[in-house]
């Protein structure tokens, strides 16, 4: 009889059912309710003019790094000629002229872009891609309007679909 104990099988383990449930009751929480000062600052943020404002300062911010960055990479054409501090001024007007275009730049793409997005999406009832895609061609086309109908409809078309490419980038959208 010990020989026949020591040679069978150990029990069979539970079914992995009642693992996973009890897994899941464990890891169930209550619901808490927001806050009143949650509530309130999500209405703030819905807000388009709130929202709009916000993405148009920080692509303000953005351009102003960009412009910097850009600034200091050019030199000047007659490079060997100049003295240090020279090269260092002209330098520096760079900065400040090439930061000072990026930050209007950005941040009218950025006011603009979430301008028409918020828009779009409150009217149509939906967060979806569509959403972004008429933001990008609202901005493109604004962006390039002052060189025609033809750029108008070029920028609509360029912005619409690197909008896209972004979009797909960040995965914010399930469709």
């Amino acid at each position: 009889m010990s020989e026949d104990s020591s040679t069978s099988p150990p029990p069979p383990p539970p079914p992995p059912a009642a693992n996973t449930n009890e897994a899941e009751k464990s890891t169930i929480e209550p619901i808490r309710m927001p806050t009143i000062e949650e509530v309130r600052g999500q209405d703030i943020w819905n807000n388009c003019a709130v929202r709009s404002v916000a993405s148009g300062v920080m692509g303000g911010g953005l351009g102003l790094a960009m412009g910097l960055f850009l600034g200091a990479l050019d030199n000047p054409i007659m490079q060997d000629e100049m003295s240090g501090r020279q090269q260092f001024i002209y330098t520096a007007k760079q900065m400040g002229r090439r930061s000072w275009g990026s930050c209007k730049a950005f941040a009218v793409m950025g006011f603009i872009f979430s301008a028409a997005e918020c828009v779009v999406e409150k009217a149509r009832a939906k967060h979806d891609m569509t959403n972004t895609v008429a933001a990008g061609c609202v901005t493109g086309g604004a962006i390039s309007a002052k060189g025609g109908p033809k750029a108008a409809c070029v920028g609509c078309a360029g912005f619409a679909a690197f909008s896209v490419v972004i979009e797909k980038f960040l995965d914010r959208h399930d469709s």
